[in-house]
């Protein structure tokens, strides 16, 4: 029998929504405006990296040398800024199926709700305003507290044990679409899920050692 969870962890891109490429083209944009070059993300990064991690690897794969700290800065802003705006005209942005209606149901049964994204904090909230799903999230861990997933997580594991003093982590799910999801709820001791309504098949997501492994998110969710 599946225990029920305490709290809950969402990863944000293709397990709650897809933006429709928003990212993409704000990522494109910031490199644009400061540098002169756009930036196509997908040839340097991968499904399930941080927005530090995509930053690098892009900003080395374009301009062929390591940003400073303050080229990152600056990247960071501007990405934000274009996202804000551009998130909103997205014609291909949606809710994936089952999200919000799964949400309702774990709040309802009085189970903590947070965010484990490897977006940047400002990011991860932006790409869930249009679908008003951030009114269910009370706290989070982002790529803007660390750029390793695995950490960003444990983190996140532990701002809950501050709401729940008596949690332990094999009481927190972590529900994400990439194998890097997987390994980082493991890292952190806690139960993870796989949601296939990203990149990868349900056997993906069951080969990286998934506890659980949902088509999509309309799916009987495990606990409940």
């Amino acid at each position: 029998m599946v225990t029920k969870p305490v709290v809950v962890l969402f990863d944000v891109d293709e397990t709650l929504v897809h933006t429709g490429g928003s990212g993409a083209r704000s990522w494109s944009a910031a490199f644009e405006k400061l540098h002169g070059v756009p930036a196509d993300i997908g040839q340097h990064s991968s499904a399930g990296e941080t927005d530090p991690q995509v930053a690098v690897q892009t900003f080395r794969g374009v301009l062929g040398r390591n940003p400073s700290a303050d080229e990152l800065d600056n990247i960071y802003a501007q990405y934000l800024l274009h996202l804000a705006d551009d998130i909103w005209i997205s014609e291909q942005y949606k809710v994936l199926p089952g999200a919000e209606k799964l949400l309702s149901r774990l709040v309802e049964a009085g189970v903590i709700l947070g965010l484990v994204s490897g977006a940047m904090e400002g990011a991860a909230r932006t790409k869930l305003m249009p679908a008003n799903l951030n009114r269910f999230f009370l706290f989070g861990a982002y790529g803007s507290d660390s750029a390793d997933r695995g950490e960003l997580t444990s983190l996140a594991v532990a701002k809950a044990a501050r709401l729940h003093d008596t949690l332990t982590p094999d009481q927190v799910f972590v529900v994400g679409d990439t194998p890097r999801d997987i390994d980082a709820a493991k890292q952190a001791g806690a139960v993870s899920i796989g949601v296939a309504t990203g990149h990868y098949s349900t056997g993906e997501l069951l080969a990286a050692g998934a506890a659980y492994v949902l088509e999509s998110l309309e799916q009987a969710f495990p606990g409940l």
